[in-house]
């Protein structure tokens, strides 16, 4: 399978979250190409990809193996090697990017501290040069830091058969759903005109419904009579319209925070965080 790709494999040095932006001409290109563990590294296979790669480097890496070593590993066990492509950064910081001698041009890739770009069938180097460039110089948190590398290489010209799917995958311990698992984000553009835009309007989305966040405020008496009606129109709630946020209210302002899958962010009783009002009241009418 000749996956034409351009990708970025990073850690960020600020909290060690480790993760994959990757883009393709290539049908669902997220079910292949990134592999990420927390604590041990991340990993992107493509061009003939060996997905074998991304488990058994990552089992490498948690048995402490250096990056030239898994290289050396996949060397000795893949008689393909060369037509291979991957990007990999451990929990360290260390990186590797490897090309092998008979991927298709232009193929190629830049690695540094916490950070590999790597792709193949590209217009030229430009596009890993830029996306290095961004993501070392951008601002932004970590996975909008991967995107907005990803939307750079794009523009620097990307897989040079056109656009299709792009994938963002980040894990971070205990940041995971529920506070119970690593991967907390993993999003998918499968097959779309603009699969990196895509991935932007998805990871606002994701960070509404399952960010935690740090500072929530009582809702005033109006905004209790707005909600209490907005509850009893959708025949959660039979009580009085009257400001007061009791036990009535709050049972059916839950309900409401499940049908919204916004679990994650409310913490029970009167206080919401203002992205969650912000939401609800765009959603209800609030005016």
């Amino acid at each position: 399978m000749r996956l034409a790709t351009f990708s970025l494999v990073a850690r960020d040095p600020e909290t060690g979250d480790l993760g994959v932006a990757v883009a393709s001409k290539f049908l669902a290109v997220g079910a292949v190409v990134p592999f990420a563990e927390a604590g041990v590294g991340a990993i992107a296979t493509q061009s003939y990809a060996n997905p074998r790669f991304g488990p058994q480097g990552l089992a490498l890496l948690r048995q402490g193996a250096s990056p030239e070593g898994v290289l050396e590993a996949f060397r000795r066990t893949d008689p393909g090697l060369e037509k291979r492509q991957f990007g990999l950064v451990a929990a360290t910081g260390e990186s590797l990017t490897f090309t092998g001698r008979e991927c298709h041009p232009w193929a190629g890739g830049v690695a540094g501290e916490g950070f590999a770009a790597q792709g193949n069938l590209l217009l030229g180097p430009q596009v890993v040069e830029a996306m290095a460039e961004v993501f070392l110089s951008e601002k932004a948190p970590f996975p909008e830091r991967l995107l907005l590398a990803l939307k750079a290489g794009e523009e620097a010209g990307g897989d040079k058969r056109g656009k299709q799917s792009a994938a963002l995958l980040v894990v971070g311990e205990g940041k995971g759903y529920g506070g119970l698992w690593d991967r907390y984000i993993d999003l998918r553009a499968d097959d779309h005109p603009e699969p990196i835009g895509e991935l932007f309007r998805l990871l606002a989305l994701h960070r509404l419904l399952f960010e935690r966040p740090k500072e929530r405020r009582p809702l005033t008496e109006d905004e209790v009579r707005f909600f209490q009606g907005v509850l009893r129109g959708l025949g959660l709630y039979q009580g009085e319209v009257d400001g007061v946020f009791g036990p009535e209210t709050e049972w059916a302002f839950l309900a409401l925070i499940g049908m919204e899958n916004l679990e994650e962010r409310y913490g029970g009783g009167p206080e919401v965080d203002e992205a969650t009002l912000a939401y609800l009241k765009g959603r209800y009418g609030w005016s």
